[in-house]
C-alpha cells in the first residue's frame, strides 16, 4: 500500500501524487481509495486500494534515473519499419503498455530516427508517429523530471548534458 505524499506512475496518466487515502462509496460499497493528483494535469483520480486494474508503481529513484540516462547509448535502436499502419500502432502500443522507461526510450529513439529520415527526404513525420512520440515523451520526461527533481522542460537538456559528460 502506498502512503499520502507518495509519487506513483498510474497507467497512462503518468506521475501522480497520492493526496489522500480514504473510504469512499463509489461502487455501492465502502472501499478504501487513493485520491491522486496527476503532477502534469489538472484533475483528480480515485483508484481503489485493492483490486486496482490500472498499472501502478512507485516512480524511479534519482540514482535509477541517472543510471537509465547513462544507459541510453546501449538502448538506442533505429526507426521501426512495418508494412501496415495497424502493425505500427500495435508495436507502439506494446512499448507504451510495458510501462518500462527503457521501452519508452526505445520508442522515442525509434521515432526520432524516423523523423530524421523523413526530414532528409523533405517529408513530414506521420500523425501516428507524432502522437506516440508525444505520448511516450510525456510519460518518460514526466517521471524523469520527478525523479531528478527538475522541471519537465529541462529533462531533454539534462539528458544531453549527462550523455556529453560520459561520452
Amino acid at each position: 500500500m502506498y502512503n499520502v505524499g507518495d509519487k506513483v506512475v498510474y497507467g497512462e496518466s503518468g506521475v501522480c501524487r497520492i493526496v489522500e487515502i480514504s473510504e469512499k462509496n463509489i461502487t455501492g460499497e465502502n472501499e478504501l481509495y487513493y485520491t491522486m493528483e496527476p503532477c502534469y494535469q489538472g484533475y483528480m483520480i480515485y483508484a481503489p486500494v485493492e483490486n486496482c486494474k490500472v498499472y501502478m508503481r512507485p516512480i524511479i529513484s534519482k540514482d535509477e534515473a541517472i543510471n537509465l540516462i547513462d544507459d541510453i547509448p546501449s538502448i538506442e535502436e533505429g526507426a521501426f519499419q512495418c508494412h501496415t499502419l495497424r502493425e505500427q500502432i500495435e508495436h507502439y502500443e506494446s512499448l507504451v503498455k510495458t510501462h518500462s522507461l527503457k521501452d519508452l526510450f526505445r520508442l522515442t529513439t525509434s521515432i526520432h530516427h524516423k523523423k530524421a529520415e523523413a526530414q532528409a527526404a523533405k517529408r513530414k513525420l506521420g500523425a501516428v508517429d507524432e502522437k506516440f512520440m508525444k505520448r511516450a515523451e510525456d510519460l518518460l520526461f514526466g517521471e524523469l523530471a520527478m525523479a531528478l527533481d527538475i522541471p519537465r522542460a529541462d529533462v531533454s537538456k539534462f539528458i544531453e548534458e549527462r550523455l556529453g559528460k560520459i561520452s
